[in-house]
């Protein structure tokens, strides 16, 4: 697997959990998006969505305090093993991800307290990071 280029999101994100049957919250795109990941997902039993942290109400089931890395560029789907190349290395130093595609390109979520020790991993399996241009 080639070397990927990575980037930190500059926000943190909220990962939220609702009814199957729930509409999606007026919070989840409350105005402009200005954020650089919003994700929802719905499925018989859940409504899931990945949003910056303080966008998610009290009281509404989530987990906080994720960080985003993104995969830059456009990825081709012919292309196979990336997700596989960022979560190997992390799932042997032991961090837990939340693995997100989008239709251009990859993103995991670590959480917060572990990105230091995810960047080392994945620079230490050959990935680069750059800051973060949105």
């Amino acid at each position: 697997m080639r070397p990927l280029d990575l980037s930190i999101l500059p926000e943190t994100f909220a990962i939220a959990r609702l009814p199957g049957s729930a509409p999606a919250p007026a919070w989840v795109d409350a105005g402009p998006f200005t954020g650089a990941l919003c994700s929802v997902t719905r499925t018989p039993d859940e409504l899931s969505i990945v949003c910056e942290d303080r966008a998610v109400p009290e009281g509404v089931t989530a987990a906080r305090g994720w960080r985003g890395i993104r995969v830059a560029g456009t990825l081709e789907f012919s292309e196979t093993g990336i997700l596989s190349s960022l979560a190997t290395p992390l799932a042997e130093a032991r961090i837990s991800i939340f693995a997100l595609s989008t239709h251009d390109t990859d993103y995991v979520l670590v959480h917060g307290e572990t990105l230091g020790r995810a960047v080392d991993a994945l620079t230490a399996a050959g990935h680069r990071f750059f800051e973060h241009k949105p």
